[in-house]
């Protein structure tokens, strides 16, 4: 498609405007074909590959704005980073007033699609649900940004939220967010940050609100072994401190 770009464009140097429209009909084909994009969990790789750590982050994205940016990149990375991309996570100050912040107001209207072009959920009251109004084979089993479901690990679904089932901050208290998703700290942070499962399990069926997490501090695990919780990591009990993206625009 490029390289016709770059020959109706040398043509329509030569023979004018019609040459220059077929470029634009290109283009707009193009991109008009390409599958709607809106949705995805960060993958084990690219929080391993962002944090430059075998075992991630922990709750230490970097505040919001970092968070942000770790979903832009891993969007990018998969030739998707046109779009604005959004965290979905709470926090308990840097709203207005210095109040909080809620998940929900972070991401616009929708509809969400995950990477596959299944349909997530149409607007927030679908999104709002034990697992979101849309796709089946895409809601009882999110993807990550290259569009693997969650259970292709044996066991990884824990997902950082900060929220409760409206999307909003769940505690005042900033341990129940990471310090704002500023600390990798385990000692005193267990079982208080709130996530939400990929897939439905017996420890919690909900996409935001399942359980709460053994610490903030760094961990991955992705198998049943070894047995129990693990630490005081985000990934001690399935999972790596992953987090939910959102784009702004469909």
């Amino acid at each position: 498609m490029r390289i016709a770009g770059v020959l109706l464009l040398a043509l329509g140097a030569c023979r004018g405007d019609d040459a220059a429209d077929a470029v634009d009909a290109a283009t707009d084909v193009d991109a008009n074909t390409r599958p709607p994009f809106s949705f995805f969990i960060t993958s084990l790789e690219t929080m391993r590959l962002q944090s430059g750590s075998q075992d991630g982050f922990g709750g230490d994205l970097g505040g919001l704005a970092g968070a942000d940016a770790i979903c832009q990149r891993a969007a990018a990375d998969v030739g998707h980073g046109d779009k604005t991309w959004r965290a979905f996570l709470s926090t308990t100050t840097g709203g207005s007033g210095g109040g909080a912040v809620h998940a929900i107001d972070r991401i616009g209207p929708g509809p969400w699609y995950d990477r596959n072009g299944r349909l997530v959920a149409m607007d927030r009251a679908g999104l709002l649900m034990t697992r979101p109004a849309g796709d089946p084979q895409s809601v009882n089993d999110l993807p990550d940004e290259n569009g693997r479901p969650l259970t292709y690990f044996q066991d990884a679904h824990d997902i950082m939220t900060g929220s409760n089932a409206q999307g909003q901050v769940e505690s005042t208290d900033p341990v129940s967010t990471c310090g704002d998703w500023t600390s990798a700290v385990g000692p005193g942070s267990e079982n208080r940050v709130r996530c939400g499962h990929a897939w439905p399990a017996m420890s919690g069926q909900s996409w935001i609100v399942a359980h709460r997490l053994p610490g903030c501090a760094p961990g991955v695990r992705t198998t049943f072994t070894p047995p129990g919780e693990e630490g005081d990591t985000v990934g001690g009990q399935g999972g790596w401190g992953g987090i939910y993206c959102f784009a702004l625009t469909p």
